[in-house]
């Protein structure tokens, strides 16, 4: 099992974001520890270096939208509206198709910062179930009297 999936549980993390009033230090510092696996890249040191910049100025909702842009590269904005005083955030791969033709993943909180990163762990999530597979892989077990027999006749 590799790190990522090992360490990051997508349920109690969503959880943690929908019951949290405002972005924190230590909630950001643990979606990044969970959540993100390109962020520790050396390739992308100027861009993670942006993040922590972000991140020491408390510019939550920049700095989501930077760890989005770092971590999910395919993945843009589709839209962010406020109604009823929630944020609401939508992120897709084909932004310009229209709404109903495009899955989007949605996320909605009261704190924008938190409703960009509710969308983000969604779209973690939902990558981490794409990319296994649907049946188990198990190796066969050898069977004691097999022997592999050439039969080519050459001459």
């Amino acid at each position: 099992m590799t790190a990522a999936l090992r360490h990051y549980d997508p349920p109690s993390l969503s959880e943690r974001l929908r019951h949290a009033h405002t972005m924190t230090r230590p909630l950001m510092l643990e979606i990044i520890d969970h959540a993100c696996r390109h962020f520790p890249s050396l390739g992308q040191s100027e861009r993670t270096a942006r993040v922590t910049r972000l991140i020491e100025a408390e510019a939550w909702a920049d700095a989501a939208l930077a760890l989005m842009e770092l971590e999910l590269p395919l993945w843009q904005v589709r839209r962010i509206a406020y109604d009823e005083g929630e944020w609401h955030c939508a992120l897709s791969r084909e932004r310009e198709l229209p709404d109903w033709l495009d899955p989007a993943v949605e996320a909605r909180h009261a704190d924008l910062a938190l409703a960009l990163l509710s969308a983000f762990i969604e779209v973690e999530a939902l990558a981490l179930q794409v990319s296994r597979p649907s049946v188990p892989t198990i190796r066969p077990a050898r069977d004691p009297l097999y022997e592999p027999v050439g039969c080519e006749n050459f001459g």
